[in-house]
This record gives structure tokens, C-alpha cells and sequence, in this order.
């Protein structure tokens, strides 16, 4: 199915993309003491006892740099701990700490109220449609 937009529309929509981008990640972090990024790692660390570096930097899809960046300092903060792999000396295990989970488990009541105020007056109907959508563009910009 064709989208029928003008380009004047579209281009908007690619502004509007960036501009919600732009204002989501500080006012998340803001609310939650968290960044998309480290909670989204954090998360992927719950769901396992602990895993590679490498296997997590592909689970999130963020570049070298960036993954340890952010596990330096999830580190520093005492809420991951890395180790080389006794087999492989040239791999870095990563698991959550205690304090890490404790964090990240207290931090859902902050998301969840980020969320609920994000999507104020917007219906459930509405939100699966959205969801839908961007899930839509999403599969379209892998594309190309």
C-alpha cells in the first residue's frame, strides 16, 4: 500500500521523527535517572545470567565504542561487572550486579509514569495503531 502524503508531509513527518527523538531521550533520562540506552542494556542483563560483550552490543545494535562507553560507566556506578572469559582471554563478560537490578527493577514505576504521561488522551486503539505504524516504518528503513 502506497502512502499517500505530499512531499511537503512528509518531510514534516521526518522532522516531526527527529524532533520527538530529540526531546525523548533528555526528558526520559530526566525522569528516570536512566538513559534509554543503559536501561535498554540493563535490561537485556536481566534476561540472562550474563552474556559477551560483543553478544550485547548485537542485542542492543550500537557500535563498539558506544557499548563501552556505557559499561564503563555502568561499571563505575556499581550496576554491571565485566571480566575477561577464562576461555577466550580476548572476550569480556558482562552480567548486573545486585545493586542493578535492584535499580533497574525500581526504575520501571519511573518509566511507566514517563510513559503514561507521554501518551496522555491517546486510546489504547489509537496506540496499537501508532504502534503498527512506526513498527511498519521501521521494517521499511531495514529495507534499505
Amino acid at each position: 500500500m502506497q502512502l499517500k502524503f505530499t512531499p511537503s508531509e512528509q518531510e514534516e513527518l521526518l522532522f516531526l521523527f527527529k524532533t520527538l527523538s530529540n526531546q525523548l531521550g533528555p526528558k526520559f533520562e530526566r525522569n528516570t535517572q536512566f538513559s534509554l540506552s543503559r536501561i535498554e542494556l540493563l535490561y537485556q542483563l536481566v534476561q540472562s545470567d550474563e552474556m559477551s560483550q560483543s553478544t550485547l552490543q548485537k542485542s542492543v545494535n550500537i557500535d563498539h565504542a558506544a557499548i563501552t562507553r556505557h559499561l564503563k560507566q555502568l561499571e563505575a556506578d556499581g550496576l554491571v561487572s565485566r571480566r575477561r572469559n577464562p576461555h577466550d582471554n580476548r572476550e569480556t563478560i558482562v552480567q548486573i550486579t545486585e545493586e542493578g537490578y535492584r535499580q533497574i527493577m525500581n526504575c520501571q514505576k519511573d518509566k511507566l509514569s514517563f510513559a503514561n504521561r507521554m501518551f496522555h488522551e491517546i486510546n489504547d486503539v489509537e496506540l496499537r495503531s501508532l504502534m503498527d505504524m512506526l513498527k511498519r516504518i521501521q521494517e521499511n528503513i531495514k529495507d534499505f
